[in-house]
């Protein structure tokens, strides 16, 4: 039993020699493990000698795939920027509603003061319809005195000439109080103060970046001087990325000053200024 014993532990470290041998023999060896390698060499070798057109179809599903990663890296950038966008723009939003509100306010007082306006006046045009001689039926009375003597002339048609001379005090009395009522209109009218129309317009000035010197802005608005234009409060509203525009009021005479002269003088400080837009504009 011990010999067979020796035997058999022999022969296991002959088995494990020889197995470790093959083993370290495969890891050694190359070719099998890069067959695909070789046989995709071999592939391309053939396809170059037949003069097929696979690798310009490689070549255009490569520029493909290019243009799709190039649209997608343009897709994420924009992204990213709107979303930096969105904080600038959501406070610019926000003052412009503020503005419009403030807007119908105005716009809503004026509606208020027109339908008082019109009221008065309609209630003067029916107590001037009511007085027994107002001073615009002043034709129609001399019209309806020329109607009346028509039918006498008409009746007196035989006659060439009228002894009496009737008609012609008649046209003289209704020239005389037709040129009085005229001259006691005038005066009155006269007597009456002029209303001067004016305007409230708020200004939105817009530099042309964030290093602009604002207050040099603000001189260079206020320095525009006109007759019937007076300026009022101003203030700074941010814009985005840093920039601010300049709100400024000022009160103007309709019959002097307009929004294309305001517009037109401040623009010409074209070092400061980029544009002039309008915010609110409401009569006084």
């Amino acid at each position: 039993m011990g010999v067979y014993q020796s035997w058999k532990k022999l022969i296991e470290q002959i088995n494990k020699s020889t197995m470790s041998a093959a083993v370290d023999y495969l890891a050694q060896e190359k070719i099998w493990f890069d067959k695909l390698r070789y046989d995709e060499a071999e592939r391309h070798f053939y396809e170059r000698m037949n003069g097929t057109s696979h690798p310009a179809q490689e070549l255009g599903a490569n520029s493909i795939l290019q243009d799709i990663a190039r649209a997608r890296e343009n897709i994420q950038k924009s992204l990213a920027g709107s979303a930096a966008n969105g904080t600038g723009d959501q406070g610019e939003l926000v003052t412009q509603i503020k503005i419009l509100e403030l807007e119908n306010h105005s716009l809503r007082q004026v509606v208020e003061d027109l339908r008082s306006a019109l009221s008065k006046l309609e209630c003067r045009v029916s107590v001037l319809e009511k007085s027994p001689s107002p001073a615009p039926c002043t034709n129609a009375t001399s019209v309806q005195l020329k109607t009346t003597s028509a039918p006498v002339e008409e009746e007196d048609d035989d006659d060439d000439m009228d002894l009496f001379g009737s008609d012609d005090e008649e046209d003289a009395e209704a020239e005389r109080i037709k040129e009085q009522r005229l001259k006691e209109y005038a005066e009155k009218k006269a007597k009456k103060p002029t209303l001067i129309a004016k305007s409230s317009i708020l200004l939105d000035v817009k530099p042309w970046d964030d290093e602009t010197d604002m207050a040099k802005l603000e001189e260079c608005v206020r320095s525009v001087v006109a007759d019937g234009l007076l300026w009022g409060q101003s203030k700074l509203v941010p814009v985005g990325y840093g920039i601010r525009k300049l709100q400024i009021q000022c009160v103007v005479e309709d019959n002097k000053v307009g929004t294309d002269l305001l517009e037109e003088e401040i623009t010409k400080f074209e070092d400061y200024v980029q544009s002039v837009d309008v915010a609110a504009f409401n009569k006084i």
